[in-house]
């Protein structure tokens, strides 16, 4: 038997073996061990597959001595490269069916499912193996709602309208000075002219949560729906900013960052106790 398929055999045992003796007081605790300190997790039961393929990679040990090989600060931090690390030709890497829910978006400390782009996977499955911690930015509300290529798009229509001649030359003005931020504000302070005048729809449905989360916390709403998030660092963000911050060539840090990552079954409440992790009711 090859080491691949025998580490894989001991995880998805691993996981067969705990999940025998399994009751819903427990959780899986995730510990991502670097250089710059030590990230806890939780995954998401309403993510099923990715949660069992997470735990059964860690309790197989495979991520150990993957790297955050892309890190871009205010963005994200991504890592657990397990099949390059094995050597598996890139064409046989294993993938993940989506499981993107309304309930679960991009706010700062979100773990998420890396994957190839919808041009070659129009059905958003996700990598079998990488994933990425969010870090993002806050956002004001006017500038988070907004459907900003529809916007964009308006824009161009809307100063071709003599009555917006001012506007134009203010636009290109900003542009040539390459000022973009004004740019940006003086956009999104036309939007609901512009969609009233032009009758359009340039607006992005957001929950008060969400609204809220983003303004205050941050993250990457672009992402939303797009890819799958199915965890939540609850302690560390303090390391993923940390590895954020490290100089890059490529995006890749020029120093590695090799990772380790444990999986232990312990009860919800003293996840909670010791975390502050609050889990949702379940109805």
């Amino acid at each position: 038997m090859s080491k691949l398929f025998q580490s894989l055999s001991i995880g998805l045992l691993l996981i067969s073996t705990l999940a025998c003796g399994q009751n819903k007081n427990k959780d899986y605790l995730i510990t991502i061990s670097t250089r710059h300190g030590e990230i806890k997790a939780v995954l998401f039961d309403d993510t099923p597959k990715h949660k069992d393929n997470f735990i059964a990679l860690a309790a197989a040990g495979r991520f150990d001595s993957t790297l955050f090989h892309r890190v871009i600060e205010n963005f994200m931090v991504q890592g657990g490269d397990v099949f390059t690390k094995e050597q598996l030709p890139a064409d046989q890497w294993p993938t993940i069916p989506a499981e993107i829910l309304p309930n679960h978006y991009h706010r700062k400390g979100m773990i998420a499912a890396a994957r190839q782009g919808n041009s070659i996977n129009p059905t958003k499955a996700s990598n079998g193996s990488q994933f990425y911690i969010v870090q993002g930015r806050t956002y004001e509300e006017l500038e988070l709602t907004t459907d900003f290529p529809a916007l964009q798009k308006a824009v161009l229509q809307y100063v071709q309208l003599e009555s917006q001649r001012p506007l134009k030359e203010e636009y290109n003005r900003l542009y040539a000075e390459q000022k973009f931020d004004s740019l940006t504000n003086l956009i999104l302070s036309k939007r609901d002219e512009i969609a009233k005048s032009l009758n359009l729809t340039l607006t992005k449905n957001y929950t008060p949560e969400q609204i809220e989360a983003y303004a205050t916390v941050g993250g990457t709403p672009h992402l939303d729906q797009e890819y799958t998030v199915f965890g939540e660092v609850i302690s560390g963000m303090d390391v993923v900013d940390k590895i954020s911050k490290e100089p890059t060539t490529r995006e890749m840090p020029n120093e590695p960052v090799y990772m380790q990552v444990k999986v232990e079954r312990i009860s919800k409440n003293k996840i909670t106790q010791e975390y502050g992790y609050s889990y949702p009711k379940i109805n």
